[in-house]
């Protein structure tokens, strides 16, 4: 039977606000840059001719509705989004470092996304797509965590493969061992992981990373296609007995890293919607992840993520100079 969308997301909507440059009196001028994880990969799929929808909650305030306008413009079906009354949009206020990582403040507690309930959910959208994706942002409170859990329960049982990523920000967590059993719940779901080298160490205790990738599918069997990304170094792909390496890109021109490890991830799962995730070979590894690497290296020469995603056309520019 055929599925209404590609790929639903459910998590965190919010407002990156990136500094740029100074006021005449010395003061840091900061730009309203509309973000959050699950948005930035259906932002990605969607310039990819994916058909996607966005679950979650904003504040009924200013930067709710230029969250919504935004996705809107995307394209992503946003009809399953919730506006709350009396809990303001979450915020998140960037420091971007010379190398281009960054460092981030979050105005969330509480914030819009973390009120979503399980009653709000679309319980019938859930079942119409062909990939659930997630993350941990929504499941550092107890409300909104029971809500991920149903969705994806809901939506693995209609057939849907489940992505986690679990972008793990450790100033969202009252403790850091109930993000890591957080972070195992939904390990122990997916289908399609994608994590950072830090939360891999952080998960394993394992610094290199080839090991701690290989402890991971011994722990969780359930993990069909896994993929590390490792910032400048590049990305490791993992499918079964199969494990490959693909170099980052480093053509210059880096501004910030916000929403690389998002548009990497929608490419990984449009190439499973493209290819299925049975019968994956060590070329098509390498051909999923040069391709996720470059469109990662492109969005990070501009400022924000659900804006800032590349077209295909240059990604395969890049490619091609390769």
């Amino acid at each position: 039977m055929a599925k209404q969308f590609d790929v639903i997301a459910l998590g965190e909507l919010l407002i990156d606000f990136t500094e740029n440059g100074q006021s005449e009196q010395g003061n840091p001028l900061l730009e309203a840059n509309p973000g959050g994880a699950p948005c930035n990969v259906l932002a990605m799929l969607q310039k990819l001719g994916k058909r996607t929808a966005f679950v979650g909650k904003v504040g009924s305030d200013m930067f709710g509705r230029q969250l919504r306008e935004a996705a809107e413009s995307t394209g992503i079906c946003m009809d399953y989004l919730r506006m709350d009354e009396h809990v303001h949009t979450t915020l998140a206020f960037v420091k971007t470092f010379p190398n281009g990582d960054r460092d981030f403040s979050f105005y969330r507690d509480p914030g819009a996304d973390m009120m979503l309930t399980a009653d709000e959910l679309p319980g019938k959208g859930l079942q119409e797509t062909k990939i659930f994706h997630f993350g941990t942002l929504s499941m550092t409170h107890p409300d909104v965590r029971f809500a991920t859990r149903k969705a994806v329960t809901v939506a693995k049982e209609a057939g849907a493969l489940i992505s986690f990523d679990p972008n793990l920000r450790p100033p969202l967590w009252f403790s850091l061992e109930e993000a890591r059993e957080q972070i195992a719940w939904g390990l122990s779901r997916c289908d399609i992981l994608k994590i950072a080298d830090n939360e891999l160490e952080f998960m394993t205790g394992e610094k290199d990373l080839e090991r701690g990738a290989k402890l991971l599918q011994e722990q969780y069997p359930n993990i069909r296609l896994l993929n590390v990304t490792a910032g400048a170094d590049g990305s490791y792909g993992h499918f079964g007995d199969l494990h490959v390496f693909v170099p980052a890109f480093r053509l210059g021109g880096t501004i910030e890293t916000t929403g690389a490890g998002d548009t990497f991830c929608a490419c990984v799962l449009n190439y499973v919607l493209e290819n299925g995730i049975n019968k994956l070979n060590a070329k098509q590894l390498t051909e999923m992840l040069r391709f996720a690497n470059a469109a990662a290296y492109l969005v990070t020469t501009k400022k924000g993520a659900i804006r800032s995603m590349p077209e295909p056309e240059q990604v395969r520019e890049i490619l091609a100079r390769a």
